[in-house]
């Protein structure tokens, strides 16, 4: 098999097939390119188009070369948005796309941008005063009884717009936050991180959540991790592009080495560690159904998602004494105070303090 997929010798095009998206493939036949297309793609041929077919899918368009489209609001929020702000809707994600943002936040800022815009009619969003502006965040308080963080996030969407494409940084001078809920850390004993690997029978899911834990990784960063990312030698991992693209280092454990031997034999991963059903990263969707399942079977009934594996890692590490500013390095947190959140569930001391009740 060749180093690269030559998509030369192919021509694609996106259509559908028995209801499902697909990717239709033509090529002048020869024995050599379908077999290159083979080792590559898993692909099926259609008697009634007389073509073979891949379905629809993101590694599939990016191997292929297909572009995926600009990230934009679907029909029903932009019908309801003035034919005079659509075009600063419009100016608004080209400029989040210009700077890098990834399509998940895109969408999320560009609906609670939308927010404002349904209220405004065909009132110009661009010659709202700071006033007015101030109004409608009490109005979201008050008669909308948005929550503090969903008000901050309207914020930051709102914020943006004024900020990033008009260039007006004196509109948001004295418009005051909202204050934050302390929210703390959801974690699991080590006990329970015991039992979720006992009952976890296949060994990519088991290696998976292990990764997670012991390394203390987002679901982003353990679906994205490639295979020449790993230093066996220097026990070592590179994470790259991380949450606000930052690149760092984690300690790889020892006790996963013989487990990431097995399945590099087993599963003989090409790109990235964890691979899909069609080739490229493992999706964050697939991730998180696997710990949901694990935490069934472990019948651990906490409220909690994948991202608690980060959590715990993070606060077990402090109890075993390690120091802050190098679990802050550890996790990738520009701030100190992000990382200081955990000493508020690991406190050793304040768990030493027996109630009264129990002297009575």
């Amino acid at each position: 098999m060749e180093n690269e997929f030559n998509k030369q010798l192919y021509s694609f095009e996106l259509g559908e097939h028995r209801g499902k998206k697909v990717i239709w493939i033509r090529f002048p036949y020869t024995l050599e390119a379908k077999n290159h297309l083979r080792d590559y793609v898993k692909v099926k041929w259609s008697n009634t188009q007389k073509s073979w077919y891949a379905p629809d899918v993101p590694t599939y368009r990016k191997l292929f070369g297909l572009q995926t489209s600009k990230p934009k609001l679907s029909k029903e929020v932009m019908i309801k948005i003035h034919p005079i702000n659509q075009t600063e809707i419009d100016r608004y994600i080209s400029q989040m796309i210009l700077k890098g943002y990834s399509p998940s936040t895109i969408r999320t800022y560009s609906l609670e941008f939308a927010q404002l815009l349904y209220l405004l009619k065909d009132f110009p969003v661009n010659k709202l005063s700071p006033e007015k502006l101030k109004s409608y965040f009490l109005y979201c308080a008050k008669e909308l009884k948005l929550s503090e963080n969903q008000i901050h996030s309207r914020i930051n969407a709102i914020k943006f717009y004024y900020e990033k494409v008009l260039h007006n940084e004196k509109m948001f001078l004295n418009i005051p936050r909202p204050k934050k809920h302390l929210i703390l850390p959801k974690t699991l004993s080590m006990q329970e991180i015991k039992r979720l690997f006992r009952v976890t029978k296949n060994p990519k899911h088991l290696l998976m959540l292990k990764l997670c834990y012991g390394m203390g990784l987002r679901v982003s960063e353990i679906v994205n991790l490639k295979v020449s990312d790993i230093d066996s030698d220097r026990m070592q991992v590179l994470i790259q592009r991380a949450k606000g693209k930052k690149d760092r280092y984690v300690n790889l454990p020892k006790s996963v080495l013989e487990s990431l031997l097995e399945y590099y034999k087993i599963y003989k991963p090409k790109e990235y560690l964890f691979e899909g059903q069609y080739g490229g990263a493992y999706a964050k969707r697939s991730a998180q159904a696997v710990f949901k399942e694990a935490m069934q079977k472990a019948k651990i009934n906490k409220q909690i998602g994948i991202h608690g594996l980060r959590h715990s890692y993070a606060t077990h590490l402090l109890e075993m004494g390690t120091d802050i500013s190098l679990i802050q390095k550890l996790l990738g947190h520009n701030n100190l105070k992000t990382t200081l959140l955990y000493t508020h569930v690991s406190d050793k001391n304040l768990a030493k303090v027996k109630s009264p009740l129990d002297n009575l």
